[in-house]
């Protein structure tokens, strides 16, 4: 119990006690979304981009499975009603699944065995130790967006099984982001060719929770792969972001 609680105590310092994290997440996001717009959270963990979200007027679908998140989303936002805590996971298909949980590091809990596998020859993940695992609730994005509509902006970070995810859905979203992680890099070249196939993507990367563009000029497929490429030696993640084309 203390080493769940040390888990979340670290995630809250996270995303909530960074001096100017939420001023540059506001920058950022207002670029994809504005009052009235949906948006989907796709492993929403403590709320961090919910809260940014909901300041820029955005009714927030937040799809989450630990349990000790799904607290503090049901603390923090649990009487908004234009917030919409989801328990369970996005995946392929409706089911059921196993989640495995690290209680110490919560953001690196994984549905994804083979990415768990990739992640642990990284020097940076060499500390931490999936201790137990739980089952959860599966749905798609194409039931979730059934429930709620398209949303102008979904965020998919789920530690491998981003792929999984996008394979529930069958049409294009306006803009959308999955997270890059150089020791896992075939997988996130993998999800790069599933967001090509939905629809005309361009890309902008941003290194790990800086909420800051790399470069601000958006970047064919091709040219992604390449920066991407060049990020991978250096061994630091960051989220991909993708907007269809006008």
């Amino acid at each position: 119990m203390l080493l769940r609680a040390y888990g979340i105590a670290r995630s809250l310092v996270m995303y909530y006690g960074i001096p100017g994290k939420h001023r540059r997440a506001m920058r950022l996001y207002g670029e994809f979304l504005g009052a009235g717009d949906v948006a989907f959270d796709i492993g929403a963990h403590v709320g961090g981009r919910v809260r940014v979200w909901r300041h820029l007027g955005a009714r927030v679908v937040a799809v989450e499975p630990q349990p000790d998140c799904l607290r503090v989303l049901r603390l923090f936002f649990g009487r908004d009603r234009n917030v919409a805590i989801v328990p369970g996971a996005a995946g392929a298909k409706p089911g059921k699944a196993q989640l495995a949980l690290s209680s110490a590091t919560p953001t690196v809990s994984s549905m994804s065995p083979g990415w768990i596998k990739s992640v642990t020859t990284d020097s940076s993940f060499a500390r931490v130790r999936w201790d137990r695992s739980v089952e959860v609730e599966v749905t798609t994005l194409d039931d979730l967006i059934a429930a709620h509509g398209v949303p102008t902006f979904c965020k998919i970070d789920v530690e491998g099984f981003e792929a999984d995810v996008l394979a529930g859905l069958s049409q294009p979203v306006p803009a959308l982001s999955f997270e890059y992680i150089p020791s896992a890099h075939d997988a996130s070249l993998d999800v790069l060719r599933i967001v090509e196939e939905l629809g005309a993507y361009e890309y902008k990367y941003s290194p790990i929770e800086t909420m800051r563009f790399a470069s601000p000029r958006w970047l064919d497929a091709s040219e992604l792969r390449r920066q991407l490429e060049r990020i991978r030696p250096r061994g630091r993640s960051g989220d991909v972001y993708a907007r269809l084309r006008t």
